[in-house]
């Protein structure tokens, strides 16, 4: 397992050390708690850990060298490590220290740079970041012996790795880039719906023209295809959407406000029934109908797919941060953007469909920054909106 590259301690030299205990023994890990696994050792790097990797409620987690062009995507299984299977799927390897390319529709593994040492009481869940989930790059972590992706289970010790497999457009990335992010929880606090009636009564979790709230293993999320999120408009018709254009140049991931959308993406108008057909093997970005709010006690993360609610897959990202479009941090009003996909059928959305539900998480603690324009955060208030490596001016 690496070690850091210098002393834990020198990684944060103005970050003072907790002198009280965090409000709840179990939740979600905030960003200050971050900082202290990473100075006692529980999360280690092959490189010095910058503050800029620590978000409200989770870690960037960034990419190694060399990836691998595998096969086929795979989960280990117990008594198997990733590099075993590595070895036995590679078809040959890419060195990401220039950059490189990883074409879409191949399936790559990449190490990442971050390991981890937890304790037995500590687990962990990543997702990709947003700006991954709205370029389609399907990516998703993998421990040793995993059986499930993106959870790393309690007492985990060991390296971890990422599959990315870009599913719209090629990409450029390079050693360093962060493709994805890791949450960390102690315990196994309960989620209930009683819980989330009780904190949506306090806070107003979804606000929506339509009203209520639907409360059932989380709280409901629906799709607008009206162009009532502060969508942009073509010739007086609202924009709900775009797809992504089938034939496109690459995009280098490191680049923000750099392409042209009109180059990668079809704009969608609004049509008059309201409703959307989705073509199988298409990817849509979408808006929420409703406003989200997470408080800075908590965190969020939408299920990414229910056969219950129709025949594709939703959200890719699915981590809302403490602080998301939450007033106080500037975001009163911010939308989720919804990364769809459509699977073997042709399937026919309709305006305040169903597409998904957030489930909320308390923090062990507030944390010391919230989601929001004091830390950089690109998505504060938005509506329907590209990922950050596109112009802002829409199509």
């Amino acid at each position: 397992m690496p070690e850091p590259a210098e002393p834990a301690e020198a990684l944060f030299p103005d970050a003072t050390e907790r002198t009280e205990a965090p409000l709840y023994a179990t939740g979600i890990v905030p960003a200050q708690d971050i900082r202290a696994l990473i100075r006692e050792r529980h999360i280690l790097s092959m490189e010095p850990i910058s503050e800029g990797q620590i978000q409200p409620a989770s870690i960037d987690l960034r990419l190694a060298s060399p990836a691998y062009r595998v096969r086929a995507s795979f989960l280990p299984g117990p008594g198997v490590s990733v590099r075993e299977k590595i070895d036995a799927l590679t078809m040959h390897e890419i060195d990401l220290g220039p950059g490189a390319v990883l074409e879409k529709g191949c399936v790559y593994i990449v190490p990442v740079m971050e390991s981890l040492k937890l304790g037995k009481r500590v687990s962990g869940m990543a997702n990709p970041k947003s700006s991954s989930g709205r370029l389609d790059v399907f990516t998703r972590l993998i421990t040793d012996e995993a059986t499930e992706f993106e959870r790393v289970r309690p007492a985990y010790k060991g390296p971890l790795y990422v599959e990315i497999s870009p599913r719209a457009f090629s990409i450029v990335v390079r050693e360093g880039d962060s493709l994805n992010q890791l949450r960390i929880r102690r315990g196994s606090p309960p989620a209930t719906d009683t819980a989330l009636r009780k904190l949506h009564e306090e806070i107003g979790l979804v606000q929506s023209d339509a009203g209520g709230e639907n409360i059932s293993k989380g709280i409901a999320v629906t799709v607008d295809l009206r162009g009532g999120s502060g969508a942009a408009s073509t010739g007086g018709t609202a924009i709900i959407g775009y797809r992504a254009k089938r034939h496109t140049d690459l995009i280098d991931i490191v680049r923000v406000n750099h392409y042209d959308p009109r180059d990668y993406w079809d704009p969608i108008p609004a049509e008059k029934d309201s409703g959307l057909t989705l073509n199988p093997g298409d990817f849509y970005i979408l808006a929420s109908r409703e406003a989200i709010t997470v408080p800075p006690d908590h965190a969020a993360e939408m299920v990414a797919y229910d056969t219950l609610y129709g025949e594709f897959r939703v959200h890719y990202a699915g981590f809302f941060d403490p602080g998301f479009g939450f007033a106080e941090s500037g975001g009163a009003g911010a939308r989720a953007v919804l990364e769809i996909r459509s699977h073997e059928v042709p399937f026919m959305l309709e305006h305040g469909q169903v597409v998904g539900r957030l489930i909320y998480e308390r923090l062990t603690d507030i944390p010391d920054k919230v989601y929001g324009r004091d830390i950089g955060s690109n998505y504060q208030r938005q509506g329907l909106a590209l990922a950050k490596q596109f112009k802002t001016a829409a199509a």
